[in-house]
């Protein structure tokens, strides 16, 4: 009689994290029900969280609020990185910091910079193998575009979709068939985004408004949360003359499906339906003591994170209206 063979059991695949993908602006003083989603995610008290500020132009100012944040939420460990050069993101030392994470968040900024330094890079393969092995990846504003695999690199404003109003560029390719944009009503980018997905109809339209966020699942249903809307494109049924028009006049874009969803509603991206929607939770003021313990400065400093994005001038001109006031209070003494 032929011995039996002992089975031997096969190893479970690792399982993906959430993607939770941010409009920009994420309330950070009162109830934080977006940043609390993220840090709960993460493991909350063993949650290990890094978190990658190449995008912002704030330097170790975003860094250091993000941590002040996560930290006063519960989370164990926080480490915060920069790299500003494809150099530094393929150090090999950089991107071993993210072994253990549980929790990666990319903050605003620049999304641009942020593809263009860590796209392709040990960073960035790193962020995708923890994400694939279950850790939690949010971005924030210029964090969230890059989320996807493509991404929106620069475009103008305005409800009138044209040719030419913005352009497309790698992201970081941890969400695959669709395109994001964010402070989405705020910055009136409807027309952008209908532009976007007339010349590429195999791509979902994303956009998502300021202090809301798309929780997507590893099985690919998005959740939404916060105060605003998600808004969600879908071509499949298209018709657009896009591929004809020239330089920068409008473009014909008729059958794209629209959904604008609120807080508590669910949209399966894989099967581009919607689902039926979650039982809203009641909002609490339990965290109004965190705004009235937030001093002035912390209260500025958010309003700048908020604010990066619109003008990639904003900064520098602040930076000189600073210092013509000072010059004007030193020569009124």
């Amino acid at each position: 009689m032929l011995p039996r063979m002992v089975e031997t059991p096969r190893s479970a695949a690792p399982r993906a994290g959430h993607l939770l993908i941010i409009g920009g602006a994420e309330d950070k003083l009162r109830q934080r029900q977006i940043l609390s989603r993220f840090v709960n995610l993460a493991g909350v008290h063993d949650a290990r969280v890094v978190v990658i500020s190449t995008a912002s132009s704030l330097g170790d100012e975003a860094t250091e609020l993000y941590r002040s944040l996560f930290h006063a939420m519960g989370v164990g460990e926080v480490r915060g990185i920069r790299p500003l050069s494809r150099e530094e993101a393929n150090d090999p030392r950089l991107a071993e910091l993210l072994d253990e994470a549980t929790g990666i968040f990319m903050t605003g900024g620049n999304q641009l910079r942020l593809a263009s330094v860590i796209g392709g890079t040990l960073l960035g393969r790193a962020i995708v193998d923890r994400h694939r092995h279950g850790a939690i990846v949010a971005g924030t504003s210029a964090g969230a575009s890059a989320i996807s695999s493509y991404m929106v690199a620069f475009g103008t404003s305005g409800a009138t979709p044209k040719q030419r109003m913005t352009q497309l560029s790698a992201g970081l390719g941890l969400l695959n068939g669709a395109i994001i944009d964010q402070h989405f009503e705020q910055r009136n980018r409807i027309g952008r985004l209908l532009a976007l997905v007339a010349q590429s109809p195999s791509l979902l339209g994303i956009g998502i408004d300021e202090d809301t966020a798309a929780l997507v699942t590893p099985s690919g249903m998005l959740e939404v949360l916060g105060k605003g809307s998600v808004t969600i494109l879908d071509p499949t049924k298209i018709q657009t003359d896009a591929y004809e028009v020239k330089r920068h006049r409008p473009i014909m874009v008729s059958g794209v499906i629209l959904h604008s969803l609120p807080a508590g509603y669910r949209f399966d991206l894989r099967r581009r339906r919607l689902l039926a929607p979650l039982r809203p939770v009641a909002s609490t003021d339990r965290e109004l003591a965190s705004l009235e313990a937030a001093g002035r400065q912390a209260r500025r400093l958010v309003r700048r994170i908020a604010a990066e994005g619109t003008d990639e001038l904003a900064t520098e001109r602040r930076r000189r209206r600073s210092l013509r006031a000072k010059r004007d209070e030193e020569a009124s003494e």
